[in-house]
């Protein structure tokens, strides 16, 4: 069960083309988004569909790999955990971030 703990599932389109750093030593860092969509029908009986934004990180061969295959709308399936952080911006103003760091990434469609 131990291997459940903290883990994140999820398929989606990506949002924006990943935007990859690279670090001394070549180890390379890719922060792009992922929309999920998700449907229902309210009481009216009208279908409705609603987006969800999340915010993804990988590192090293996860990231060359993202950065060699992954473009923006691409649709992909990725597993990772959650993580949670806090920085101050250069206005010195507390600001928290949510994020899933991807440790695989499965490539979908066309």
């Amino acid at each position: 069960m131990s291997t459940l703990r903290n883990k994140v599932q999820l398929i989606g389109h990506v949002g924006n083309d990943p935007e990859i750093k690279s670090f001394d030593g070549g180890k390379k860092l890719a922060n792009f988004t992922l929309a999920t969509n998700e449907s229902y029908k309210n009481d009216k009986g009208e279908k409705v569909e609603e987006t969800q934004w999340h915010k993804l990180v990988a590192w090293g061969k996860t990231a060359e790999i993202i950065e060699k295959y992954v473009t923006k709308g691409k649709e992909i399936a990725i597993e990772g955990k959650l993580t949670h952080r806090s920085y101050d911006d250069k206005n010195g103003e507390k600001r928290y971030v949510t994020e899933v760091v991807v440790n695989e990434v499965m490539l979908l469609g066309k």
